[in-house]
């Protein structure tokens, strides 16, 4: 019980912590901002992956697995999101588009 305290703890510290610095870094910083946030969410994914080889009980699988799904979410909305803000800073000069 102690152990699901101290991790609720740190999961209310880290969303705060988090909430802080996002919301005092500039719009133009948001790009690298999400890249890093795959990069997270891609150690997430290794870490239950690294938790499912040993063995677990099926709590511990099942919160495993809401992990998973919530950081490949983060993962493919991310790579999603970033290749469209990318796109608005491509020259429309490129490809005969536009001069």
């Amino acid at each position: 019980m102690t152990n699901l305290l101290l991790l609720a703890g740190v999961f209310v510290f880290s969303f705060g912590l988090g909430y802080f610095l996002i919301s005092r870094i500039p719009p133009l910083l948001h790009t690298p901002l999400m890249s890093m946030t795959n990069a997270i969410s891609a150690v997430t994914i290794l870490g239950v992956l690294i938790l499912f080889s040993v063995g677990s009980t099926p709590a511990e699988q099942a919160m495993g697995g809401v992990a998973v799904i919530m950081a490949a979410f983060n993962l493919v909305g991310g790579f999603a999101i970033t290749d469209r803000m990318l796109n608005m800073f491509k020259n429309k000069g490129e490809g005969g588009q536009e001069p």
